[in-house]
């Protein structure tokens, strides 16, 4: 006789952030709706914040942010958690210099130009059996 398990599996976890709180939350529940664990933040010093409490498998923020950049924050969030996949988006023109920079100190990270349609950024994380339209 074998033993199965009711648990499920532990849903990944993702950080969402944007200083548009719009953004960030519709964001988050979407991929929450898709099986994600997701939780908004509004600023790079919110996600440093939430590392103690919350360790994410994905973080997703807005390049250019007040304060802390999205780029300073994902390397901050590198540093922490080497393993963490890190996807950037902006919509505005000044990120492709942040990431030079960035990438002039050695790190480099995916940038996708903002606004994103939710269908395109699933497939992105690898789900594809939801439909935004």
């Amino acid at each position: 006789m074998t033993e199965t398990s009711d648990k499920a599996a532990p849903k990944r976890r993702v950080i969402v952030a944007d200083d548009e709180e719009t953004i960030a939350t519709t964001l988050a529940i979407i991929l929450n709706q898709a099986g994600f664990e997701a939780r908004a933040v509004f600023s790079g010093e919110q996600v440093v914040e939430l590392l103690d409490s919350f360790e994410p498998e994905m973080m997703i923020a807005d390049v250019i942010m007040p304060g802390m950049t999205g780029i300073e924050v994902a390397i901050a969030v590198r540093s922490r958690l080497p393993a963490c996949k890190i996807l950037l988006f902006s919509g505005q023109a000044a990120a492709a210099d942040l990431l030079e920079q960035a990438k002039t100190h050695g790190h480099e990270f995916e940038i996708v130009a903002k606004p994103i349609h939710p269908s395109e950024l699933l497939a992105m994380l690898g789900v594809s059996n939801i439909i935004y339209s």
